[in-house]
C-alpha cells in the first residue's frame, strides 16, 4: 500500500473553510425566515449555493492536504459536476428544512436525505476525480461510517439551521453551531478519505488540472462566494436595521399624533393643549405680552344627539371643527377638549381682538350645517379670558375661561362672555355640587315626593309620579334641574335611576300592605339608564324584592327617548311589558314621533306635553290639537295623559275633551311620602259632600 500523509496546515484550512461554510448557511437561513416572496427564494438559493460551495470546497482542500509521493492530477469535468452536486442538494435541503414556520419530522427526514446524500455523492465523486490509472480499494466500514456520519451531519446542520433562524442575540449560538457543523463535515470527509486505498505503483496520468490549478480554482470560488454571501448578509442587515429605524420613527411620529390630536376631528387635543399653554405663559410673563383663551361649547348638541344618534353627532362635530378651522390663522391653536367643548389659544391678543373673534365664531356657527338629508342648527356659547388680568397659571385661565363660558350659557347662551371675578363664586358653587353628588346616595341625601295622578273627573286617585330630590345638607332642598344634567353628564343617573325604582316600588308596597292596592306609581327613565344594559335585570329584582304585582309600576321616557332608535325602543318595551311594567310616552307632541313607530312601541300611556295645557282654551287652535292627539291615542288603544294643570277651567275641558288621567299643581302638588296619608284624608273630606269638588293641594 502506499503511504500517504497529510498536510496540517491544508487541513486547518478545511476545517475553517467548513466553519465559514456552516456559519454562512445558519445567517442565510435566518434572512429567509424574515423575508418573503421572491426576496426568500433568492435567500434560499443563495444559502444552498453558499452550503455546496462550502462542502466542496472543505472536501477538495482537504484532497490537497493528502500527500502523496507524485503530482496529483484532476478531472475537470467530474470535479464540476461533484460541485454542482453539492450545490443542488444544499438548495434543496435548505427548502425543506429552514422555510415554514414548523420543522415537522417529515421534512427534517426529507431535507437530511437529501443533504446527506448530496454530499456522500460529492465526495466519492471527487475522489473518482483523482486521474490514477490502478483502482482505490476502499474499506467498506469506514465508508459505512462516513455515509452514516454525513447522513448524521446533514440532519444536525438543517435543524441548527432552523432553531438558530431568527434573533441577534443568537450570534454566539449560532457560531458554535456553526463549529459543530463543521466539524462535523469535515469528519465525515476525512473519514472518507480514509477509506480509500491506494496499492503500489500508482501511475498518474498527465492531462486534468494539476494541484496547482485546482488550488487556485478552489481558493477563487470558494473565497468569492462565500465572501460575498457574507457581504451581502451584513448589508442585508444593516439595510433592514435602517428600515426598521424608519419604521420606528413613523411609529413614534403616528403615536405622538394619536396623543397630541383627537381621533375624531383631528384637532389637538388636552394633551397638546396644555403644553402650549404652558409655553404661552412663559412667552407672554418673559415678553410683557397678552394672550386670549376662549373656552366654547356647543348649544343644542345633546338633543341632536339624542334625537338622531350618536353618528349624526359626530358627523357634526367634524363640520363644526372644519367651520372653525377656516374662520383661524395659521398661530391660532384650535383644540377639542372632548364631547362638545373647543379651547382657542390667541398670542398676542389683546381684549378687542378677542372678542371681535368670538363675535364672529358665533355667528358662523349659528348658520345651518347640511349634512345629507339633516339639516342641523346649533349656536356657540363662547367665555374669554386675557392673559394676565384674569389669571396667571394654567389651570386658573382654564377655570376662568370655562366660567364665563357657563355664564354665557346662564344668560341665553349663543353669543360671548368676558370673565369677571363673580363668576368664579358661581362655577366653584357648581364644582362643589357636583363633587357632593357622588356621596349622596351612600348618605342618603336622595328623596322621592310623590304628585297624585286622578281620573279626568279628578275626584278618584288613581297613584302617583315618583320625583326625585336632593336633601342637601348645607343647601337645602334641590330640585332635578339642579343636579340631573351633571348627573347624566357623568353616568351616575344610572345608580340615581336604579335607586329610585327600588324606593318607588317599596313605597307602593307599603301602600298596598296599608290597603290601597290599586294604587300605582310611576317613575321617570333618563336615556342613559333606558339604555343600560341591565335595566331589565334591576327592574326584575325590584318588582321581585317588593312583590309589585303586574301593571302596578309603570315607567316614564320621552318621545325624543323612544324615537332616538325606534327598533330598540320597541324591544326594551317589549321586555319591560313582559316584566308586567307600563310604558308611557312623556313630553308627548314636541318631538319626532310618527303615527308607525307608535303603533310599534307598544306603549300604555302618552302623557301631552305641559306647553299644550298651558295655553289651553275652549274653540282655541291648541284644543284642536289636543282633539286630534286624543283621536290618535283612541286609535292605538292608549291612555292619554295630562300633566301641568293648574285651573279649574282646563281641568272641565281636558275632562271634556276625553282624557283619561289628570296631574297638576290644581289636584295635588309634590308631597313627600310620610304626608301622603294627610293628603288622601284631607281628599276624603270633600268628596263625602260632592263628587265635583276639586281636591285640596298636598304640602310642597
Amino acid at each position: 500500500m502506499l503511504l500517504v500523509t497529510w498536510d496540517s496546515v491544508l487541513v486547518t484550512v478545511s476545517l475553517i473553510v467548513a466553519f465559514i461554510a456552516a456559519f454562512t448557511a445558519l445567517d442565510t437561513a435566518g434572512r429567509v425566515a424574515v423575508s418573503r416572496g421572491y426576496l426568500a427564494t433568492l435567500w434560499l438559493i443563495g444559502g444552498g449555493t453558499a452550503m455546496g460551495i462550502g462542502v466542496w470546497a472543505m472536501h477538495f482542500i482537504g484532497m490537497l492536504a493528502m500527500m502523496m509521493p507524485m503530482t496529483m492530477r484532476y478531472n475537470v469535468e467530474l470535479t464540476a459536476f461533484s460541485l454542482l452536486v453539492a450545490i443542488i442538494s444544499a438548495i434543496f435541503a435548505f427548502a425543506q428544512g429552514v422555510q415554514g414556520s414548523h420543522l415537522t419530522r417529515r421534512r427534517l427526514i426529507r431535507g437530511t436525505l437529501i443533504m446527506g446524500s448530496g454530499i456522500i455523492v460529492m465526495h466519492y465523486l471527487g475522489m473518482n476525480a483523482l486521474m490514477i490509472a490502478t483502482p482505490i480499494y476502499w474499506n467498506l466500514p469506514l465508508v459505512a461510517l462516513s455515509v452514516l456520519i454525513a447522513y448524521a451531519a446533514s440532519g444536525a446542520a438543517l435543524w441548527l439551521a432552523f432553531h438558530l433562524r431568527q434573533g441577534e442575540s443568537l450570534l454566539l449560538l449560532r457560531a458554535c453551531a456553526a463549529l459543530v457543523m463543521g466539524i462535523a463535515i469535515a469528519g465525515m470527509h476525512y473519514t472518507g478519505m480514509a477509506a480509500a486505498e491506494f496499492v503500489m505503483p500508482v501511475s498518474m496520468q498527465h492531462h486534468g488540472a494539476s494541484e496547482e490549478g485546482m488550488a487556485v480554482w478552489v481558493t477563487i470560488i470558494t473565497l468569492s462566494i462565500l465572501g460575498l454571501m457574507l457581504l451581502i448578509s451584513m448589508l442585508d442587515a444593516q439595510l433592514r436595521a435602517a428600515r426598521l429605524a424608519a419604521k420606528l420613527k413613523r411609529a413614534n411620529s403616528e403615536l405622538r399624533q394619536l396623543a397630541m390630536h383627537d381621533n375624531l376631528t383631528a384637532l389637538p387635543n388636552r394633551v397638546m393643549l396644555e403644553q402650549q399653554l404652558t409655553t404661552a405663559i412663559k412667552q407672554a410673563t418673559l415678553q410683557d405680552e397678552n394672550f386670549a383663551l376662549m373656552f366654547m361649547d356647543l348649544d343644542g348638541f345633546k338633543a341632536i344627539n339624542d334625537t338622531w344618534g350618536h353618528h349624526v353627532g359626530d358627523r357634526l362635530l367634524i363640520a363644526v371643527a372644519d367651520r372653525l378651522r377656516d374662520e383661524l390663522s395659521e398661530e391660532i391653536l384650535l383644540a377639542r377638549l372632548g364631547g362638545d367643548e373647543f379651547v382657542i389659544l390667541c398670542p398676542q391678543f389683546h381684549l378687542h381682538q378677542a372678542t371681535k373673534l368670538a363675535q364672529r365664531l358665533v355667528q358662523i356657527i349659528d348658520a345651518p350645517f347640511e349634512l345629507d338629508r339633516y339639516s342641523l342648527r346649533v349656536s356657540l356659547s363662547v367665555g374669554i379670558v386675557i392673559f394676565p388680568l384674569h389669571g396667571r397659571s394654567q389651570q386658573e385661565l382654564m377655570f376662568n375661561a370655562d366660567s364665563a363660558m357657563y355664564h354665557t350659557k346662564h344668560s341665553g347662551r349663543n353669543g360671548w362672555c368676558l370673565f369677571e371675578p363673580a363668576m368664579s363664586a358661581v362655577a366653584q358653587h357648581q364644582l362643589a355640587l357636583a363633587n357632593d353628588l357622588w356621596n349622596a346616595l351612600e348618605y342618603q341625601e336622595m328623596r322621592l315626593f310623590y304628585q297624585p295622578k286622578f281620573r279626568a273627573g279628578g275626584t278618584v286617585l288613581m297613584g302617583f309620579e315618583a320625583l326625585l330630590r336632593w336633601q342637601h345638607p348645607r343647601r337645602g332642598l334641590l330640585m332635578p334641574d339642579m343636579f340631573l344634567a351633571r348627573a347624566e353628564k357623568t353616568g351616575q343617573i344610572v345608580a340615581l335611576g336604579n335607586w329610585v325604582i327600588n324606593e318607588a316600588c317599596r313605597q307602593l308596597k307599603q301602600w298596598h300592605d296599608e290597603g290601597n292596592g290599586d294604587w300605582t306609581v310611576s317613575v321617570n327613565l333618563s336615556a342613559l339608564q333606558f339604555q343600560q344594559r341591565d335595566l331589565i335585570e334591576s327592574v326584575r329584582q325590584a318588582l321581585q324584592r317588593h312583590q309589585i304585582p303586574d301593571g302596578a309600576l309603570m315607567l316614564e321616557i320621552t318621545e325624543n327617548i323612544a324615537m332616538r332608535d325606534p327598533q330598540f325602543s320597541q324591544q326594551r318595551i317589549a321586555e319591560l311589558h313582559r316584566l308586567g311594567v307600563k310604558v308611557a310616552i312623556d313630553n308627548f307632541g314636541i318631538g319626532y314621533a310618527n303615527l308607525l313607530h307608535l303603533k310599534h312601541l307598544e306603549a300604555s300611556e302618552l302623557k301631552i306635553d305641559r306647553a299644550f295645557i298651558n295655553s289651553l282654551r275652549a274653540g282655541s287652535e291648541d284644543a284642536t290639537v289636543v282633539t286630534a292627539m286624543l283621536t290618535l291615542a283612541q286609535t292605538l288603544n292608549l291612555r292619554m295623559v295630562a300633566e301641568g294643570v293648574e285651573t279649574e277651567e282646563q281641568q272641565r275641558l281636558l275632562t271634556g275633551l276625553g282624557f283619561d288621567t289628570l296631574q297638576g299643581y290644581l289636584l295635588g302638588k309634590p308631597t313627600p311620602a310620610d304626608r301622603i296619608g294627610e293628603f288622601t284624608a284631607a281628599l276624603a273630606v270633600p268628596l263625602a259632600f260632592s263628587d265635583n269638588v276639586v281636591p285640596l293641594a298636598g304640602a310642597q
